[in-house]
């Protein structure tokens, strides 16, 4: 048995069901858990304070959890593959084991921490561990990726689902003292701010008890009749813990099949599989639309519309309540973000790449994967996306989804005493809803024949 190990912890900061610590611990004596913080400064294109404050938290909780086991984190700063040669030359470890990632940044990473283990002679072990089925064995009958998201699926419901591993419950000797260690990260590593938001407690143990909270509370059984509902807790608020690797995905798959197999929120565990995959064969949508026909589409919105959406002072309380939760929690609901995103690439015709980067810097559970799929769903240019004509009224999705104002009241309480059918429907023209509220800043009706007109065309340019 090898003496020594690397485990290199990257989007999986927990103890329990985490594949390659498992197999690393199985595989050696002495297993050091290493973090290697990412150096760049001020300002990032797609990280904000909020998930960086959260991730500060989860770093935190790590370490203190290593050393209920007797271990110690081992925090670097740089380039991966450069920080870890360094530390292996230190350790004198045998093998690098690491949970893979899917998005091409990462997968970029993994080769050159390939190449790092074969140029040192030493083994190098990749695991799937953030999703239940690998991108690579979810295909068609003809091997080809899956372009929609029903037959894929169907074909993830299928497949035989692998069960969460135990808690860890040693790693070995700790790392001798002359293994060298930054201190655990704040904001400031980053040069970053304060958050402004209100940040949910972060580390393993409140994420288990949030699962906990989901599951046993009655809230997945509810899940599908509820979820579209944004006031309350009508859905799993996991994802934050799922994007950092708090909780496994085996073990929030297995604790819900036992109450339920096949549900709604199963259903949507694979949705986010499917954007992974697509984000695994096709990793162009970062900078293109999905479906090639909608590249070069012209997208007219200017940038003053932009930031009335971004600040929520649109005039459209349930697009302006949405941003808001936004802005100061750094969440949002899934059916909210369909509708701010549907407004901005429809109402205002904005390019979707500007909301997808706003979003990514100011969620907490900002995934590439799922928020580039969300976006250019919205917006009609992504995989099994809505049809560029379906245009949603957010009138009516307010109406719909918030019928007593509840959310909207509590994110703009400037129409707090506004009766509830009157914050669903377009005000008198020049009559704003409340005092120091604006008016809407477009009328929808024109902009969806506007919308409608510009997709014609281009489909028309293209043909």
């Amino acid at each position: 048995m090898p003496k020594t190990v690397l485990h290199w912890f990257r989007r999986d900061l927990r103890l329990t069901d985490n594949t390659a610590l498992h197999h690393a611990t199985q595989a050696a004596e002495q297993v050091v858990p290493v973090y290697v913080l990412s150096d760049w400064k001020n300002s990032h294109g797609w990280t904000g304070p909020n998930r960086q404050q959260f991730l500060c938290g989860n770093l935190e909780s790590l370490a203190k959890n290593l050393e209920t086991l007797g271990s110690r984190l081992i925090v670097r700063c740089g380039k991966a593959d450069a920080e870890l040669e360094r530390l292996v030359r230190e350790t004198q470890a045998s093998a690098i084991y690491f949970n893979r990632d899917y998005d091409p940044f990462g997968r970029e990473m993994e080769k050159k921490i390939a190449a790092l283990c074969t140029r040192l002679g030493i083994e190098c072990h990749g695991f799937d561990d953030s999703v239940m089925h690998a991108p690579e064995t979810v295909l068609t009958g003809s091997a080809m990726p899956y372009r929609v998201y029903t037959p894929y699926s169907k074909n993830w419901l299928s497949l035989e689902k692998t069960a969460p591993l135990p808690r860890m419950t040693s790693l070995g000797p700790k790392a001798a003292e002359s293994i060298t260690s930054l201190p655990l990260p704040t904001l400031a590593h980053w040069k970053l701010p304060e958050p402004t938001a209100q940040i949910l407690p972060s580390g393993e143990r409140a994420a288990r008890d949030r699962m906990k909270r989901f599951i046993d509370t009655g809230i997945l059984k509810g899940y599908s009749a509820h979820r579209n509902t944004p006031s309350g807790q009508t859905t799993s608020m996991l994802s934050q813990d799922l994007r950092y690797g708090l909780i496994g995905i085996r073990d929030l798959y297995a604790r819900c099949a036992a109450i339920e197999k096949g549900s709604t929120y199963i259903k949507e565990l694979a949705w986010r599989e499917f954007y992974f995959a697509i984000l695994w064969f096709y990793p162009e949508v970062f900078e293109h639309e999905f479906n090639p026909d909608w590249r070069g589409l012209p997208w007219p919105g200017t940038d003053a519309d932009f930031q009335r959406w971004a600040t929520g002072t649109t005039g459209f309380p349930i697009v302006d309540a949405s941003m808001r939760q936004l802005l100061q929690t750094g969440l949002m609901h899934n059916r909210l973000r369909m509708i701010t995103a549907m407004f901005l690439t429809k109402d205002l015709h904005c390019d979707w790449r500007l909301g997808e980067a706003f979003f990514m810097k100011q969620l907490v559970d900002g995934e590439n994967a799922s928020n580039n799929g969300g976006w250019q769903w919205s917006a009609g240019t992504g995989a099994d996306a809505a049809p560029y004509f379906r245009i949603q009224n957010p009138w009516l999705q307010s109406a719909r989804f918030d019928p007593e104002g509840t959310f909207i009241k509590k994110w703009v309480p400037e129409l707090q005493n506004v009766p509830a059918p009157l914050l669903h429907e377009p005000p008198k023209p020049g009559l704003p809803l409340a005092k120091g509220y604006p008016l809407p800043m477009v009328d929808h009706h024109t902009e969806r024949d506007r919308c409608l007109a510009i997709f014609a065309k281009h489909k028309e340019e293209r043909s």
